[in-house]
């Protein structure tokens, strides 16, 4: 019996028997990569979900602050007058009794020169006749005439009290000074340097001691320091309060809004370094300070719902 003739070509029917497939397989479109991709992705998904769950984010109280330098002794004139010599310059190192500036005083010096004149013509007449007692007597009250000149010659000059480094120097020469004015400041040596932070009086209740504040001086950016809070004000404060505790001269240096707590450090030393140079703290200088006060999961961050179910803040 003959077979039927079939309608594929017998090359066609030879290369399906030596290339046959399983029938039915499915269409592979996706590219190979995938299959690595996604089991990098659900590891990432991993670790993130790990990091949440375990990592933490944390809620910062940060104002303003100031550089405080304590010992620092304003000097002012006892006695008024237009400055004749100014002897010093900002930033001079002086011993105790140094000169920093004197007051014109013509009038005291000629009364002095006067004083010496009469006490050496009395004396010379005195010395003829030592049985001269009118001329004894005329030494005695001249004498004390010549030191009270003296003293107040001495006055126009005004000097330091103690060792120090000059301040911020507010005369110049030809001014004129009324009496009670502050020409200059004195730094002691071995004076101690302050922080003085103001920070949102809401978070006084998170705020104590111990606690590290990380410190950006204004002018040297991203470097930081860290102090320890040595105090913390028991009292909030406002504004015009806080005004008139910096006084005058630093009322004016920073804004301030709102409720406020004062917040102090200790500066161990009078200088800092910065890229190999060495800066030195002074009154008054400006800065921006930033303590931690709470922290919560990032989870629960960024779940808010969470909170009411889990223990979060601490």
């Amino acid at each position: 019996m003959e077979e039927k003739p079939s309608i594929f070509r017998k090359e066609a029917l030879d290369y399906f028997q030596q290339h046959r497939r399983k029938e039915g397989d499915v269409l592979r479109l996706a590219p190979p990569w995938t299959k690595w991709a996604y089991g990098a992705l659900m590891s990432m998904l991993a670790v993130g979900l790990l990091v949440c769950t375990l990592g933490e984010v944390s809620e910062y109280a940060s104002g303003p602050a100031l550089i405080r330098v304590e010992r620092r002794t304003d000097i002012t004139t006892p006695t008024g007058g237009v400055v004749a010599t100014v002897d010093v310059q900002p930033g001079q190192r002086v011993a105790a009794d140094h000169v920093l500036m004197t007051l014109q005083a013509d009038e005291e010096r000629l009364s002095l020169t006067r004083s010496q004149h009469e006490l050496e013509l009395h004396l010379v007449r005195y010395m003829r006749d030592l049985t001269d007692q009118s001329s004894r007597q005329a030494l005695t009250t001249l004498r004390a005439e010549q030191e009270l000149a003296q003293s107040r010659l001495e006055a126009r000059s005004l000097r330091t009290s103690v060792a120090g480094v000059v301040g911020d120097l507010r005369i110049q020469v030809g001014q004129y000074l009324a009496p009670g004015t502050r020409v200059a400041s004195l730094v002691e040596d071995d004076a101690p340097v302050s922080l003085q932070a103001f920070l949102p009086g809401y978070y006084r209740p998170f705020l104590k001691p111990g606690m590290m504040l990380r410190i950006e001086m204004e002018g040297f950016r991203y470097e930081y320091r860290e102090l320890p809070i040595e105090s913390v004000g028991d009292q909030i404060i406002g504004p015009g309060e806080l005004q008139r505790y910096l006084g005058p001269e630093l009322a004016g240096a920073m804004e301030l809004k709102g409720p406020l707590v004062l917040v102090r450090a200790r500066i161990p030393s009078r200088t800092f370094r910065r890229n190999g140079r060495e800066f030195g703290y002074f009154d008054g200088m400006p800065a921006h300070v930033e303590a931690a006060v709470r922290s919560e999961s990032i989870l629960l961050a960024l779940l808010p719902g969470l909170k009411a179910l889990l223990p979060h803040e601490h």
